[in-house]
């Protein structure tokens, strides 16, 4: 009943028309609910170190109170007002850590900047802002100082650290802008504008703040500077610095004359992501309080001296009134410093403040005041939200196509049909639905293509021409198989018919050889029976032989007288042979052995005497 929710609802029934585009975003694919932190301002202390003729005042700083330190300020009694003395001595102040006069910039910037700048870079809104009186070491906080490399300020400091880290981020694409907002004598200038340096502060155009319907402020006339590295960064903040207004005073050699507000922009997206994260983080310089009357101050320097105690009145009312429970009216446009810092004081921004002191006997009551100051702020509840959004070309192209179907929907439930021929981009992506469509397995899958009937006419048309084509495929297919496979069985045919013709060829040739093998197994037995009519005349022969002795010693007749030896041995040897195979000699050695005769060196004349023999018989 009195949560967060409920509060949403009463002051959208209260304010419909505020409350609008918030119920309407979420729809529209806008705004994403994002994470929400709650947390007061954290508020720091800074003590200065004393010049040569200072005189330090008395106070202590206790650390050992977890988690809080804690500064008290000794102010004693002067024995001019009298005896009876009613004035309070010990003033103690809580901080979330106090740095002393010895503390370094890297110290400060490690404590205070880096957490800010870490929740920037994670998507929320951050502020830092320097607050105390003139001559305190703000500015030296803010920016630096100029002597020395390692007097770099927090700004400079918090560059170099957002750029390195966003360098070793390589999941996200980045973009860094940058703006430097002049508040002088309650008019707002652009510190970046180049025609800063050339022309009168009279002359240039004034920052002018703007609200919109959600009481979001929009700055006019204040340029945004694209920086994608460290050094463009900080050569605008080097310009920028150049062009403040600085002035000297009693208190201070080169007092800051106006309030000055650094803001880094950064914009992240996740590649192929909608979704767009945008953060910003000001970094807020003050320009110093300071007693008129002890300064003693006149002419320009008084009128520069009204308008900053003005603004750092108005921005003390703010901080009052945000501290009260049950205010309902917070003054944030009765100065322009408080409304540019809205959303830092008591809205969606994580805020830092810093106070720097000054605590020489002479500015004790300053210190004193700036302290109160601090511990006032310290009670503010800032709601920081995760700025995530959708993008709007993104959003745009979604919007388009959500009245383009609706814009359908109307045409087929009136009837009335488009006459317009379908664009080229829209043919080509009907024909993916329709391949996708094909393509899935899904017996539940379905096409959409909206309620335009001249997109369903031209589906129904591509799927029959795709099912014609199919067919026609099939029967070409079927067609080309009968025709190769009355090819095959052609080239089959001949190929048997070859087969036949030679098997035929095969079988003369095996009966022409059966019967030369007959032929020769006739002349084979014939020879055998030759030869063993001649085993029994052997015996006649030698007879012949020794009777002619006397004419086988002449020279022609010596000749064949050893041929017919060696015929002899021969025609011995042969039934030896024939006795060995049981008188019978097979076919193959048969053929054998005629070849051999035939082809041997001494069958002429073999024959010969054969011939002889005979004949001599």
């Amino acid at each position: 009943a009195t949560g967060p929710v409920s509060q949403v609802l009463a002051a959208a029934a209260a304010s419909p028309r505020r409350w609008a585009g918030w119920v309407a975003l979420p729809l529209l694919g806008g705004r994403r609910q994002a994470a929400m932190v709650k947390e007061t301002i954290r508020v720091y202390a800074r003590v200065k170190p004393l010049g040569r003729r200072q005189q330090a005042g008395i106070y202590s700083i206790d650390e050992d109170e977890k988690p809080l330190s804690s500064l008290e300020i000794t102010v004693p009694r002067d024995l001019a007002d009298g005896f009876i003395n009613n004035k309070r001595e010990m003033y103690k102040f809580k901080f979330q850590k106090i740095f002393d006069q010895e503390a370094k910039q890297d110290v400060v910037f490690e404590s205070i900047a880096k957490p800010v700048a870490d929740c920037v870079l994670a998507g929320y809104n951050g502020t830092i802002l320097a607050y105390g009186q003139t001559g305190s070491g703000k500015t030296f906080t803010i920016t630096g100082g100029a002597e020395r490399y390692s007097d770099r300020g927090i700004i400079p400091r918090t560059l170099s650290y957002i750029f390195d880290q966003l360098q070793k981020d390589s999941s996200k694409v980045y973009t860094t802008h940058v703006s430097y907002l002049e508040i002088y004598n309650e008019c707002g200038y652009d510190l970046l504008d180049p025609r800063h340096e050339a022309s009168r502060l009279e002359d240039l155009p004034k920052v002018t703040i703007m609200e919109d319907p959600d009481q979001n402020i929009h700055l006019k006339n204040l340029s945004l500077q694209q920086a994608t590295n460290e050094e463009e960064a900080l050569n605008l903040l080097f310009l920028g610095d150049t062009n403040r207004m600085i002035a000297e005073t009693p208190m201070n050699e080169a007092s800051t004359r106006s309030h000055c507000i650094f803001t880094i922009h950064i914009s992240s997206k996740e590649p192929g992501s909608a979704t767009v994260r945008r953060s910003k983080l000001h970094l807020v310089d003050l320009a110093g309080s300071e007693r008129v009357a002890k300064t003693g101050v006149g002419g320009h320097l008084l009128t520069e001296a009204k308008y900053i105690n003005l603004s750092l009145h108005y921005l003390e009312q703010v901080i009052i009134a945000l501290a009260e429970k049950n205010r309902s009216h917070i003054p944030y446009r009765n100065s322009m410093m408080t409304s540019v810092l809205r959303d830092s004081l008591g809205g969606n921004c994580m805020t830092t403040m810093i106070a720097t002191l000054s605590l020489d006997k002479r500015n004790i009551d300053e210190s004193i005041s700036t302290c109160r100051f601090a511990q006032r702020v310290a009670l503010i509840k800032n709601e920081a939200v995760l700025n995530e959004e959708i993008d709007p070309r993104l959003m745009i192209v979604q919007l388009q196509k959500e009245v383009q179907e609706l814009k359908d929907e109307l045409a087929l439930v009136t009837g009335k049909q488009r006459t317009s021929q379908l664009s080229r981009e829209e043919l080509l992506q009907l024909d993916e639905l329709i391949e996708m469509f094909l393509e899935d397995t899904d017996p539940e899958s379905t096409l959409d293509v909206g309620a335009d009937m001249r997109k369903i006419k031209y589906c129904f048309i591509h799927v029959k021409q795709l099912m014609n084509h199919v067919k026609t495929s099939q029967n070409k297919m079927q067609s080309q198989h009968t025709s190769e496979e009355k090819d095959t069985n052609k080239d089959l045919g001949e190929e048997l018919k070859k087969l036949k013709e030679l098997l035929q060829q095969r079988d003369n040739e095996i009966n022409i050889l059966v019967n030369m093998l007959k032929k020769e197994k006739k002349k084979a037995q014939d020879a055998l029976l030759q030869l063993n009519a001649a085993s029994a005349g052997s015996k006649v022969l030698e007879q012949s032989t020794s009777l002619n002795l006397e004419e086988s010693q002449s020279p022609s007749s010596c000749f064949s007288l050893k041929e017919a030896k060696e015929f002899s041995c021969s025609v011995h040897r042969l039934p030896f042979l024939s006795r060995q195979t049981g008188g019978k000699m097979s076919l193959g050695c048969q053929e054998a052995f005629e070849i051999f005769k035939q082809e041997h060196v001494d069958s002429i004349t073999i024959e010969d005497n054969k011939q002889l023999l005979k004949q001599r018989y």
